[in-house]
Order: structure tokens, then sequence, then C-alpha cells
């Protein structure tokens, strides 16, 4: 087997962040490279004393949206940009027929739920299953009079953790010809996947992107957008921008610029440097880091090895135990939810795993 080359190895990159220990909430909020936060604060600077211009602010943009489509295996030309996770799988949900159905998990995130319930009175209806027999209820679509004409789902589970079987969901979607959208906020950065084979693919980048909360981003398939309406169209979603201030004609972008939102571009700015810096070290080895730091922690607590970054635990008092020991979680569904990205040091685990055996 040839060895994988990388531009940066974990060792070297874990220098470039100033995490203080103890930090193990990822999934709630990502820590910031010291470059993404270094030209988040020159940026910051030249606003305050009126030295800024803020096309070196959209650059960032362009550098963001670009290297985004690069971690997705995307174009940059089917990459929108946005703010929330919700408003841009709302583009989908708004287009969807009258009468339409959705399938998704029962333990769904809200960002992929709520857009698609909002839609009853259009007549749509929305199917909720075990996130592990999503598939498999695809699959058995045919039989029943309740098809699918999306499946939306989480390809990682924000209260469990649970790692979806992407491609098995994607090839049942496809032999029904439903459409696939997913919420890959807490996948895209640490998990390597064919993710330009789903026809949407959102995610908000302030988690495993550690980009500002502002910024997100959406994949959407050419086949796709010819079925959506630019709802929050304007300059920004122009042909050209800088010709797209005033008066009509509309004149919007032919590509997935044209459902732009005028971007927050200090979130921009901090997001371009770290997801340049998720590329350097490349996801493969980023997954393989944060999955081998989950799978030492379950070892400690005596649980077998898993497949995610994520863990949860149903340890009595465990919230109380780890923040006694200085260990940042966050409490989902009833459970303390445990997360490990790049930052993330085997002393950090160590020391979860002795506050709470």
């Amino acid at each position: 087997m040839v060895a994988q080359w990388y531009a940066m190895d974990i060792s070297e990159a874990q220098r470039l962040w100033d995490a203080a220990p103890g930090w193990l909430n990822t999934a709630s909020v990502g820590l910031p490279p010291r470059p993404a936060w270094t030209a988040l604060q020159t940026a910051l600077d030249e606003w305050r004393h009126g030295r800024c211009d803020w096309a070196s602010w959209d650059e960032s943009t362009a550098t963001a949206r670009a290297a985004f489509a690069q971690l997705i295996g995307a174009s940059p030309d089917d990459i929108t940009i946005g703010s929330t996770t919700s408003a841009l799988i709302g583009l989908v949900a708004a287009a969807l027929p009258p009468k339409a159905r959705v399938l998704a998990p029962q333990t769904e995130f809200t960002s992929n739920l709520f857009p698609w319930l909002v839609q009853a009175s259009r007549g749509v209806d929305v199917d909720l299953v075990p996130a592990g027999r999503l598939a498999e209820a695809v699959c058995e679509a045919p039989r029943t009079s309740r098809q699918p004409t999306v499946v939306a789902f989480s390809a990682v589970q924000s209260a469990t953790g649970e790692v979806a079987d992407f491609d098995a969901v994607v090839d049942a979607a496809r032999a029904i010809g439903a459409t696939v959208v997913v919420d890959a906020t807490q996948a895209v950065g640490w998990l390597p996947r064919r993710w330009s084979r789903a026809d949407a693919v959102v995610v908000s980048a302030y988690k495993w992107l550690m980009a500002p909360r502002g910024a997100a981003f959406a994949y959407l398939a050419p086949h796709l957008r010819e079925r959506l309406t630019p709802l929050a169209a304007g300059w920004y979603a122009g042909q050209d921008p800088h010709e797209a201030y005033y008066g009509p004609p509309l004149r919007l972008a032919t590509n997935a610029r044209r459902f732009d939102v005028s971007p927050a571009w200090f979130c921009f700015v901090g997001a371009a440097p770290a997801m340049e810096l998720l590329l350097d070290i490349g996801v493969e080895q980023v997954h393989a880091h944060n999955v081998g730091l989950a799978n030492r922690f379950r070892a400690g607590l005596g649980l077998p090895a898993g497949d995610s970054a994520i863990v949860t635990t149903a340890i009595p008092d465990a919230e109380a135990r780890l923040a006694r020991a200085g260990v940042r979680a966050a409490v989902r569904a009833g459970r303390v939810r445990l997360s490990f990205h790049v930052y993330t040091t085997e002393a950090d685990v160590d020391r979860a795993v002795e506050a709470l055996t």
C-alpha cells in the first residue's frame, strides 16, 4: 500500500491552535486555528480604524467557497453561500410539489426537519424512521403508498454521533428517483465521503470547519438548481455583483451563486484559513486522528470501538464530573456528548476518562 502524503501532519498542525486543555465540544463549537483568528482580528482592526476595503473581505468569501468545494469534491460553481443550514435547506423545501413526501430520521436535528414540516399547509407529509433503518425504509417504500419525494438526513446525528450509511441511503434513493438532501454539518471536515453523490449537501461551518458562526455552504447539484427559486436573491446573486447594485432587469448568476445571500464577510474571513488548513492536513488524516481519540475514550470506559468522532454516554452525573475536571462537553437528548477534533490530544481524552471512571 502506498503511504498517503499530507502537507502537514497532526502533531505539526496542533501547534496552530491555542486550545485550553479539556475542550471536547467541537460538535457545538469548533475552535479557530491561529491563521483564522489572526485574519479575523486584522479585518476587525481595519474596520475599526476605517482602513477597510471590503473587496479584500470578499476575496476571502471566494477563497472559502473554493476550499469548501475542494473539501466535498465539487466545483465552486456548484456551491452557494449562506448563514444557516435551515435557510439553505428551505430553498429546497420551498420547491417541493404539493403533497410531496419527505423521509427523515426520528432524531434528526430540526434544521433539517422544520424546513420540511412548515410545508404542511401545501400537503407535504414528513415520515420519520429510526436513523439506522433509513436506507431500509427507502428500499421498502415502493411496496407502500408512502414513497418519498425527498430523503433528508444528517450524515452524522447531532444527538448521538451515529454515522449514516451515506452510500446505502443515496443508492436506495436513486433507485426510486427520490432527491437526497444531507445536513453534513457534523461531518464535513472530518468524515471522508463522496459528498457530491447527494443532490444537496448543506453545512454550517462553525463546528468542524472551525469558522465564525454565520458562514454556511451548500452544494446544489445542477439538475436540482433548475427546480429552485432564489428566494433571497439580491445584488450578491447577480452575474456580476458589482453591476447588480441598482434597478432591473433581473440578472442572476448562471451557476449556484444565484442562490447566494450577501455574505457576513467577517465570518468568511475566518472561515477561509481554517478550511485551507484542513485541506493541508487532509480529511483522511483528520478522520483517523478524531476517530482514534474517540475510540481511546470509548476503550477507557469499557465500550466497543466505534466509527464516529462523537461519543455520548449516560453515566450518572457525567456532566458535573467532567466540569469538575475542567472538561467542556455538551448535553444532548439526556446524554453527555463529547467530540474530538484536530486540536484534541490524548491528554484531553485521558482527563475525561479519569473524570468518569
